[in-house]
């Protein structure tokens, strides 16, 4: 009988949190239509609301500020935008450090998460997966001495929240493992084990 029901919760599971969640972007994205005049939305001229529809004017207004972003006058003008929302006191610092963020994270030439390491964390003897973010900078290269290394070290389930941490490169391992492997390690709480690669 328990054997039955695991089965059967192993398959709804990962079902229903698939839809849970697909449903929630859906829904999030549709408020895009709340930009369409009244006229333009599906409830004119339809009487009913189309789920959807939201995902597609948001993928086409991404596509679209892409495209204007790319060109020449685009660029200037992001540039100009960026400068006048940098003046702002309040804005400057969350916009700031957002935009280093997802510069960082979605740029062609980001480097990210370059590679996964293993370390000892929190404590010697206590191992966890982290990822190589970069190296030191700023003014902290003049306070610490010898190869470091930056790296984060992500919580599990959710790798959104973690640690950033500088080590000596000499107490990283680095791991033959790609880091969407290792994130699918992390975020299964080690269930979902990576295949061991040859030696």
């Amino acid at each position: 009988m328990r054997k039955y029901l695991i089965a059967g919760l192993l398959i709804w599971i990962p079902l229903v949190i698939t839809l849970w969640v697909l449903k929630l972007i859906v829904e999030t994205l549709d408020q895009s239509l709340l930009l369409l005049p009244d006229e333009w939305q599906t409830e004119h001229f339809l009487g009913v609301h189309v789920p959807g529809l939201g995902v597609i004017l948001t993928l086409v207004i991404v596509f679209v500020s892409g495209v204007f972003a790319t060109n020449f006058f685009g660029a200037r003008f992001i540039l100009l935008w960026n400068a006048v929302l940098r003046r702002i006191p309040v804005v400057n610092s969350i916009y700031s450090s957002v935009k280093q963020i997802s510069d960082t994270l979605f740029s062609s030439t980001g480097q990210a998460f370059r590679k996964a390491l293993l370390v000892q964390w929190p404590r010697q003897g206590a191992w966890t997966i982290a990822f190589l973010t970069g190296v030191p900078g700023g003014d902290v290269v003049n306070h610490i001495s010898g190869d470091y290394v930056s790296i984060y070290v992500p919580t599990t389930p959710n790798p959104t929240g973690g640690y950033f941490v500088m080590l000596p490169r000499s107490e990283v391992i680095e791991l033959d493992m790609t880091v969407d492997d290792a994130l699918k390690y992390i975020i299964s709480m080690g269930v979902v084990s990576p295949s061991t690669p040859e030696k």
